[in-house]
């Protein structure tokens, strides 16, 4: 049996991934088909999904391996809450009841789990169950699917079981760890008390914190690095615990860290002021400068010319696109879903390596399939839905669709787009998009405020033909996965008019900055999605035809959702979000359906209100 299931659960960003000889056949997140932002639960429609994908009945499989070791982590509670006692009583009275009842007994709550979806079985038959080590999966995850034979690979997160950085050296079907750094010290955690701090949400609003920086300054690098964080030549680091609660409270931060920065958290959903804009902008110089000399080190201890990335921190894209331009490394591969989902794919690979000692698949590819690993729907079946909501659409064949929807961009349209595979990850690549014309000075405030239903701080990220991508950044690298951050080139760029230089922060958001506004942030950067005609061909024939109707390769991309939702996956999830916003297209394969032409959905005049908190 060749078959093997991994899965991530019971944290956050369930997730499963079927892999057949080392080769990833299918792999998605629970959220997806639940419909419920970063589901924790056990993944069941994604098992249910690979395996069906994969043709395959859970008997054939020869593992099931779940991405890290729940007994080392409970390990790292009970030490943590020892340490510090008596302090974090009511933590550790909060947390017991659930590792008591359920974490630790997880092999027999996976079991009961899978016999679920397989009543056939028993607990006799089912597939070997195996346990990773967490670091291990998101190395595994990052090295495996690489082009690389021979690379450094470095992970860095909140907290697996005790690691929260660690380097390994990938080679070949091996990975060796070379050296990690244990809780409490994690960059990712410090990041994510400066995501709490700020008012937005742990886990998920990190990403909102790096996408404001560039609004603040660097005010608050140096109490930082005063207070906070002892940070060593070669990239190693030790927090001073006196002002984080993570270990022993309910939140993130504590008095001392409020008397630091002159009062208590920001709340929620209230007004963004200079000291969140500048807090931003500090934690990300730092967090960088932490990634940058980590790496350089790394290089400089082994010598070797090629690093891959993994764990919540290598989706800092903007650090990722600094150690690029800036790090001694010939190439860098981040994998798409670095976080915990992600862990899924990598338990998958180490178990097919380690346990079988099976040989590795050819070099000098990208094995992730652009990420393209989730379900898809044919014509027919959109064809069966649409006639079932009597929602009016026009059959275009592929001559006809992709002039006719690079036309309605160009004349300002936003269109949702979903074609092919689901993503896997984070960041919507051309399968499930929103798009709109970069050229446009408001497509990113009307996708943010009538589309997004989110901040209008908010960036959004250009996807551009992979051969085109130097004449409008500062990159000639494939960035596939929307991980890499590049400046606009020089030509492209606008000065600030000389009548707007009283302008701060959000005020800025306005003002145009290059030929392409809609995708250039303030300070020149954009977070760059290379298209590829091998990976998605359908995407890129449509980027190739508004490149021949306006001279401009280049589309707003943005995720198809709004605020505090999943990705849509289906044709179904696809039309209630193109319904209950003010998109104006929506493309389901060759199915085209035009906004003006729906009936309303009916009554749901309080849909928007459901989203109003992430």
């Amino acid at each position: 049996m060749s078959h093997i299931l991994g899965i991530s659960a019971f944290y956050h960003d369930s997730a499963a991934c079927l892999i057949r000889k080392g080769d990833i056949i299918a792999a998605a997140q629970e959220e997806r088909f639940t419909r419920k932002k970063h589901d924790s639960g056990f993944p069941s429609h994604a098992v249910t999904y690979c395996l069906k994908e994969g043709g395959i009945p859970m008997g054939d499989l020869r593992y099931i391996v779940f991405y890290d070791k729940p007994l080392v982590k409970f390990e790292r509670l009970i030490e943590t809450y020892l340490a510090f006692a008596p302090k974090g009583l009511q933590s550790f009275v909060a947390a017991m009841p659930v590792w008591l009842k359920e974490k630790l007994l997880l092999r027999n709550l996976l079991a009961k789990e899978f016999l679920a979806l397989a009543p056939e079985m028993t607990q006799s038959t089912l597939p070997q169950l195996l346990f990773g080590e967490h670091h291990e999966s998101h190395a595994a995850s990052a090295f495996y699917p690489s082009p690389y034979d021979r690379a450094v690979v470095l992970c860095m997160d909140g907290v697996g079981e005790w690691a929260t950085t660690s380097a390994w050296l990938g080679e070949g079907n091996a990975l060796t760890p070379l050296w990690e750094i244990s809780f409490p010290h994690s960059l990712g955690l410090l990041y994510s008390a400066f995501t709490y701090y700020t008012g937005f949400k742990v886990n998920s609003g990190e990403y909102k914190l790096m996408g404001l920086a560039p609004y603040g300054e660097p005010k608050y690098v140096k109490a930082i690095y005063d207070h906070l964080l002892d940070l060593k030549p070669d990239g190693t680091f030790r927090l001073n615990m006196d002002y984080f609660n993570y270990c022993t409270g309910l939140t993130m931060t504590g008095d001392k860290f409020d008397d630091l920065f002159g009062g208590p958290p920001r709340k929620a959903e209230s007004k963004l002021t200079q000291r969140e804009m500048d807090l931003a902008r500090s934690i990300q110089e730092v967090t960088e400068e932490v990634m940058l000399r980590v790496t350089k080190t790394l290089h400089r201890e082994t010598g070797v010319e090629y690093l891959c990335m993994a764990g919540g921190v290598a989706l800092n894209c903007v650090g990722n696109g600094r150690i690029l331009r800036e790090g001694p490394f010939k190439g860098i591969w981040i994998q798409p879903a670095a976080g915990d989902a992600g862990g899924a794919v990598g338990a998958a690979l180490s178990a097919w390596y380690r346990y079988d000692d099976q040989p590795r698949g050819s070099t000098g590819i990208d094995r992730m399939s652009g990420s393209y690993l989730g379900p898809r729907h044919t014509n027919a079946e959109i064809e069966q839905y649409l006639k079932q909501v009597e929602a009016p659409y026009e059959l275009l064949d592929d001559n006809q669709l992709f002039d006719r929807v690079a036309k309605d961009l160009a004349e300002g349209k936003v269109v949702g787009w979903l074609q092919g595979r689901m993503e896997f990850g984070p960041r919507a690549l051309g399968a499930r998009s929103i798009l709109g014309d970069a050229r446009n000075t408001k497509m990113q405030s009307v996708m943010n405020l009538k589309i997004k239903y989110r901040e209008s701080f908010r960036p959004f990220a250009p996807s551009v033909l992979r051969e085109r991508v130097s004449d409008f950044f500062e990159m000639n690298t494939d960035s596939p996965y929307m991980l890499l951050v590049a400046s606009v080139v020089e030509k492209r760029r606008l000065p600030l008019p000389a009548n707007r230089s009283d302008l701060w922060g959000i005020d800025l958001l306005n003002v145009a900055r290059s030929d392409i506004p809609a995708v250039t942030h303030l300070d020149y950067s954009a977070r760059i999605q290379t298209v590829h005609e091998e990976t998605n061909p359908r995407y890129y024939r449509l980027l190739k035809s508004f490149e021949a109707q306006t001279g401009y390769p280049v589309l707003v991309n943005t995720s198809f959702n709004v605020r505090g939702e999943p990705i849509v996956s289906t044709p179904e999830d696809a039309y209630r979000c193109f319904m209950r916003t003010e998109m104006d297209v929506l493309v389901l394969e060759n199915c085209v359906l035009f906004k003006t032409q729906q009936k309303p959905l009916g009554n749901d005049t309080n849909w928007q209100k459901e989203f109003e908190l992430d």
